[in-house]
């Protein structure tokens, strides 16, 4: 099973996440600040991240670059409540696999980390 850094400034909406895929046997844990998921990437093995676009102090998107340049073969699914298509090339150019408009639907978030993370 996958380990997940969740990143999502609306605590709620990452613990959403989080549970939906314990239940699936991942490791997932969530941040509400950019600096402290940053810092656990230096410190622990990702496998992915699910980033929210929009944050508090950063972009998901600038989020998804720092994280790169930590480790270029993490994996990413961007979450946004805004959708459009320039935001959805941008993560993708960044090396994003997938995106999920919020509010999170389950089987989808299901499907698609099953789809980047190879299962």
């Amino acid at each position: 099973m996958a380990q997940i850094l969740v990143l999502d400034d609306v605590s709620d909406a990452g613990m959403l996440v989080k549970r939906i895929l314990e239940r699936k046997g991942h490791s997932v844990v969530v941040f509400t600040e950019e600096e402290d998921a940053l810092r656990h990437a230096t410190t622990s093995a990702v496998d992915l991240c699910i980033l929210d676009i929009k944050l508090k102090k950063m972009t998901g998107v600038e989020v998804l670059e720092e994280l790169k340049k930590l480790n270029p073969a993490m994996k990413a699914i961007m979450l946004t409540g805004y959708p459009t298509l320039e935001t959805a090339r941008e993560a993708l150019r960044l090396g994003a696999q997938e995106y999920c408009v919020k509010p999170i639907n389950k089987e989808e978030l299901e499907t698609k980390v099953a789809e980047v993370i190879g299962e």
